[in-house]
């Protein structure tokens, strides 16, 4: 699901307008966020975006129309509307329309709420009719309810006995549904829309009231968390506090790292760069956390630099297993299977361990092949790096 708004600065027409794609992709967040601010409009928290028109195929959404809007929001509203299925879709259209909302803070809450009301688009199939409504009153069925179930009885008496709205996009029954109050029209709802490393959660400094968090799914574009932060009500980073809530970093990394005193900036410059990374890389930051212990999030990008320069063996737990695996399977040599009994594993594995400084992990060999030491990575030698979708710079 994708829409375009027209939008355009109600009190400056002779700006012009601007078409935005919602939800809006992170690779051209800054730019429009850029031209908004051009136009001088696109607030963090104000609703001062004129909507000329809505594009797409959600048609409820025109409601918004004529109205002004904040940005954030509608790409919220478009991002909860976009991971839903057909049929979520008829309930919060058809609701919608039953209700008559057409103010951003309605269509946010009625994401979280409209599962609740029971839709027929299709009246030719009562078995379905009846499946989805006993269904969406119930929020499931075990087995046995549903084997014995007749539910196209269900649909007769569901279509006889109550009252269904007609709506341009289907018969809504709303079985006593109320709009929630997920979103009191400042602080959006714990979403994750994407994949995403790490989550966090964020609210002022020395206020532990959690209904007025935020949350920030990392990595993404320094303007998000600098519109979150305004949005939250604070004028800079310096005056919120965050914590970890999730991660998908190697196993181990989050416990060295102390994420609450970390910066927003520099953990979200480390999530991009784990972001690039396919399973097999992620797997040897693992290792090569484990190897170098960093303890900060600027020391995390500085390994990813480097990543390139460790080598990691897997399946290695003993110097006999290293040079069992370098005489007999890296190809370096000529293994002569006759001569096995003659090979001293243990102690060319102990060598070439102590030669390379490496060491055995849970992950298994890992040692450095860089130029300079891991001191001097991990001290700041090497500049940190700035990552970009689609590779490193």
């Amino acid at each position: 699901m994708h829409i375009k708004a027209i939008l355009r600065n109600a009190a400056h027409p002779e700006y012009g307008q601007i078409s935005i794609p919602f939800p809006i992709p992170d690779n051209q967040y800054d730019e429009i966020i850029g031209m908004l601010e051009q136009m001088e409009i696109g607030n963090a928290v104000r609703r001062d975006c004129r909507v000329d028109e809505i594009k797409g195929d959600i048609p409820v959404l025109k409601r918004l129309e004529n109205s002004s809007i904040n940005i954030d929001e509608l790409d919220y509203l478009a991002k909860r509307l976009d991971s839903f299925t057909g049929h979520e879709m008829a309930q919060f259209q058809s609701v919608a329309a039953q209700n008559g909302y057409s103010d951003m803070t309605d269509f946010i809450n009625l994401t979280f709420s409209c599962q609740e009301a029971t839709v027929i688009t299709n009246f030719s199939d009562l078995e379905r009719i009846g499946k989805n409504h006993m269904m969406t009153v119930n929020g499931g069925m075990s087995k046995d309810e549903f084997e014995q179930t007749d539910f196209r009885f269900e649909a007769m008496k569901l279509i006889l006995n109550e009252k269904g709205t007609i709506t341009p996009y289907g018969v809504v029954y709303d079985n006593g549904m109320q709009l929630t109050r997920e979103y009191d029209g400042r602080h959006f709802p714990e979403y994750r829309y994407r994949y995403c490393v790490l989550e966090m959660e964020m609210t002022l400094a020395g206020v532990d009231d959690l209904s007025n968090a935020a949350y920030l799914d990392l990595p993404m574009p320094q303007s998000r968390i600098d519109r979150v932060i305004k949005r939250l009500g604070a004028p800079s980073e310096d005056h919120v506090e965050h914590r970890f809530m999730e991660s998908e970093l190697p196993e181990g990394l989050d416990a060295l790292l102390d994420m609450e005193n970390e910066s927003l900036a520099d953990l979200n410059q480390m999530c991009a760069g784990v972001a690039l990374l396919d399973s097999g890389d992620m797997r040897k930051l693992g290792a090569v956390v484990r190897f170098g212990q960093p303890d900060t999030a600027t020391q995390v990008c500085r390994l990813l630099r480097h990543l390139d320069e460790f080598d990691v063996i897997p399946g290695i737990s003993t110097a006999e297993d290293y040079g069992r695996y370098m005489i007999r399977e890296s190809g370096r040599y000529d293994y002569d299977e006759n001569l096995d009994e003659l090979y001293d594993y243990v102690g060319y594995g102990q060598q070439r361990m102590d030669h390379e400084n490496g060491v055995v992990t849970d992950y298994g060999y890992i040692c450095y092949n860089g130029v300079g030491s891991i001191d001097e990575i991990m001290n700041g030698a090497s500049p940190v790096q700035s990552w970009e979708k689609g590779g490193m710079e």
